[in-house]
């Protein structure tokens, strides 16, 4: 039997995973106990989805364990051994603001929780491939030190800079910045999955994602940008930009093509290897373009307020540059732009009514 393992199955990765994989795995076993429920209220849960992926996919069982609790997880991977063929570790507490409030819960879920799910899988299935969804927090608020230029409606990077055609690369440096503790948790968590690929000799790969995005995600206003600004669009909630003139740029890369981007690597798997991942120059937008996509979508303004205080350690302008992956997996593609990412979650949501 093949099994294809996720953690964080109910969210936005997660479920995206378990459909993308169902067709060409035996079985998808999900791990999930909603925790994003309590980082960030209900209306972020994601028993939602996890009922939705039950529903349709034949294939599909899941557990609801704590990733923090290696006994049940060692339980399961002991049960299913051998058979268990991909490893995509999706859970984590992704806010910076939250992990400030709580660092313990915040460390013991993102770097505690990664290195529980490292040693079970050395233990009862050391061969399988193992994926990491990582985050370019980890590189701290060093890209502010960049050259940015203010225009219209975005901060753009000096025309100048290596960085200007295709965004930053793995080279930047992760050390001497302000990372967040939520950035600093992801480091711990990033560095030892590329430590059991060049110490153990394990398959795996760290993807240090942009904004990850699409249809699926329980988005928050701590935790899930896209997402969330659709959905007050949706739903004509007021939102809070914080900062930098609602300029700040952001890469986002649809799920889809974020899971993709894993089948690939799954098919020819490396050790201990990084890779920025996210839209790059093919899918980006500042707060405001998307704001002025959202009032042309909907027909009526997008209710807003602004507070000049910035979130601790936020990017002024991130763009991946994702050369490193397609050079080693040129058949890769995108498949979803900016606009139609947007239009996706957009009409996705009207649809199941904003849940």
């Amino acid at each position: 039997m093949d099994i294809c393992l996720i953690t964080g199955s109910g969210g936005l990765i997660g479920s995206e995973a378990a459909e993308f994989f169902s067709g060409s795995f035996d079985k998808v076993i999900g791990i999930d106990n909603d925790m994003r429920a309590y980082f960030f209220g209900e209306g972020a849960s994601t028993s939602w989805n996890v009922a939705r992926l039950g529903k349709n996919l034949k294939n599909y069982e899941h557990f609801n364990i704590d990733i923090r609790d290696f006994d049940n997880l060692e339980k399961l991977f002991s049960e299913y051994g051998t058979d268990i063929k991909l490893i995509l570790h999706t859970a984590a507490q992704p806010s910076h603001d939250w992990a400030a409030k709580e660092p313990f819960t915040d460390f013991t879920v993102n770097a505690n929780g990664t290195l529980n799910m490292l040693e079970a899988a050395k233990r009862h299935c050391p061969d399988a491939v193992f994926i990491f969804t990582s985050t370019n927090k980890v590189y701290g608020d060093t890209p502010n030190l960049l050259p940015l230029v203010e225009l219209e409606t975005r901060w753009e990077i000096d025309s100048s800079h290596p960085y200007f055609e295709k965004g930053i690369d793995e080279t930047m440096s992760i050390d001497s910045s302000k990372h967040s503790i939520f950035g600093a948790s992801k480091v711990a968590a990033d560095v030892m999955v590329q430590e059991y690929g060049r110490y153990f000799g394990m398959k795996t790969a760290v993807f240090r994602g942009g904004c990850l995005t699409g249809p699926n995600h329980s988005g928050a206003q701590l935790h899930g940008f896209l997402s969330y600004l659709v959905k007050c669009a949706v739903t004509d909630t007021p939102y809070t930009i914080f900062g930098y003139k609602g300029k700040q740029v952001r890469d986002n890369i649809h799920s889809y093509d974020m899971i993709n981007a894993f089948s690939h690597f799954y098919k020819a798997p490396r050790s201990g290897v990084v890779y920025n991942m996210g839209g790059s120059r093919h899918s980006c937008c500042s707060m405001l373009e998307a704001i002025a996509m959202l009032e042309k979508l909907t027909g009526r303004p997008f209710r807003h307020s602004y507070t000049e205080d910035n979130r601790s350690g936020d990017h002024i302008w991130w763009i991946s540059d994702v050369s490193k992956f397609k050079n080693d997996y040129p058949e890769w593609e995108y498949t979803f732009g900016i606009e139609r990412i947007i239009t996706d979650i957009y009409r996705t949501m009207l649809e199941r009514g904003t849940a």
